[in-house]
């Protein structure tokens, strides 16, 4: 079958999937979310916003933590690693409870355990427990991102779902523009201990939303009863399906090279560069413009026009360029070069990701309608892993060479190129029916 016309099989299914849900049992609340998109799409960005609000806010603050802690760089980079293990590892546990549970009940559970973690943060005397409870921190905040997804793939399927999460990266992709700025703006007024009472302020008004207008998106004829070895099982059937693990491996190795960027960008630009924080800011809300800018692209133009691993095969490709660019510049093969062309290549690589980025997404949880928690928290643990892994191998030569985050990036993206190529195979899946995807998926139900 051509490449165009199993995306249109797949997004016909979708269809006749909306349809047969709407005559089965709970289906009437889900087809009254989607009919609130809107609405479900504010929440959903705004879930898909915490994560980077609670490290993006943080960024401009990590040389004074530094300072007032009196810790070296690279252990207070561990107060991102541990954030970002924490969201990794909570993702394991919510996406399975979500499954079995629903939506609701662990999402807001998880938003009330990190305004409480986040308060605590803005107390923490020592590096130490301010690693601790960002470990905590993470842990909860994992809710948000796992469920996030699991609510769109229970929405949405097809073309339809890869055009919804393009649009969730214009809500959520304001957070990294707005967060450096915030951030920025706190230190100006207070210390790096004021950052943390604003992001306990905005978990608060996010968790009252979710109260209020999140509506429970999975059915109780659609949950998973089994228990914590049926999840095992679920998850390892997901791992065994080549396809999926492609995406999966893909995302998260893109998703490293962008954290390599976010872990090492205030110290590379602030300290060898010369930057303010306030320049700082303003570099990194320009360069979370880009990803917006190019992830609306994707929604809006690419989607239903270009296939979807064309668009996610050039964008990994761009953003292997960007990254051998960028390493050539910092080990010094052109010269001394300034801010500005490194900051070129910054926004580059960031731009790329808006191609990677909803796409693995999407090709992915095509294949795992009846298991959409699960494939979400196994999506989100490995992004989260590999850039927890990433984060202080940035910062291992010290603070006065940028060379081993273009290392790290370069090392991703590479590895992210080969995994679409080698296990995704888009070139022998143009003639795979979407029938047949979905009996080669690890969804449990689906190969009932």
């Amino acid at each position: 079958m051509p490449e165009r016309g199993c995306q249109d099989a797949q997004d016909t299914r979708g269809h006749i999937s909306t349809t047969a849900d709407a005559k089965a049992p709970g289906a009437a609340a889900t087809a009254a979310v989607r009919r609130t998109s809107l609405l479900v799409t504010l929440v959903l960005g705004g879930l898909t916003a915490l994560p980077p609000l609670s490290m993006d806010m943080y960024l401009p603050a990590l040389p004074e933590v530094t300072d007032a802690l009196r810790s070296p760089a690279a252990t207070v980079q561990l107060t991102l690693t541990a954030c970002l293990a924490g969201m990794a590892l909570g993702q394991l546990v919510v996406g399975p409870m979500s499954d079995k549970w629903g939506r609701r009940r662990p999402l807001l559970i998880g938003m009330i355990v990190y305004v409480l973690a986040t308060a605590v943060c803005a107390f923490a005397p020592n590096v130490e427990l301010l690693i601790g409870f960002r470990l905590l921190q993470g842990l909860a905040g994992a809710a948000g991102i796992v469920i996030a997804r699991a609510v769109v793939r229970d929405l949405y399927d097809g073309v339809e779902m890869a055009r919804f999460f393009s649009t969730l990266m214009l809500i959520s992709g304001v957070a990294p523009v707005v967060a450096p700025l915030i951030g920025g703006q706190v230190l100006r007024l207070t210390d790096w201990r004021g950052v943390f009472a604003v992001l306990t302020v905005i978990g608060v008004l996010l968790t009252a939303v979710v109260w209020k207008w999140l509506h429970e998106t999975l059915p109780a004829d659609r949950r998973h009863s089994g228990g914590v070895g049926e999840a095992l099982r679920t998850m390892g059937g997901l791992l065994r399906d080549r396809v999926f693990t492609g995406y999966m491996l893909a995302g998260g190795l893109a998703f490293a090279a962008l954290f390599a960027y976010i872990s090492a960008s205030p110290f590379v630009v602030q300290e060898i560069y010369g930057a303010s924080p306030q320049t700082f800011s303003l570099l990194f809300g320009l360069n979370s413009v880009g990803l917006v800018v190019v992830g609306q692209i994707n929604g809006k133009l690419l989607v239903g026009r270009v296939s979807l691993d064309k668009a996610l095969g050039f964008g990994l490709a761009v953003i292997t360029l960007a990254a051998t660019a960028l390493l050539l510049m910092t080990s010094g093969v052109f010269g001394e070069v300034g801010l500005a062309p490194i900051a070129a290549g910054l926004f580059v690589l960031m731009s790329a990701m808006g191609l990677a980025m909803p796409n693995t997404n999407a090709q992915a949880l095509m294949r795992t309608p009846n298991a959409a928690g699960s494939a979400s928290a196994l999506l989100g643990t490995s992004s989260f892993l590999v850039g927890a892994v990433a984060s202080p191998l940035v910062g291992i030569a010290g603070e006065a060479t940028a060379v081993p985050m273009a290392v790290v990036q370069l090392a991703s993206a590479v590895a992210a190129l080969l995994c679409f190529l080698l296990l995704c195979r888009p070139w022998q899946r143009k003639r795979e029916s979407p029938a047949a995807a979905a009996g080669a998926s690890g969804d449990p139900a689906r190969q009932k």
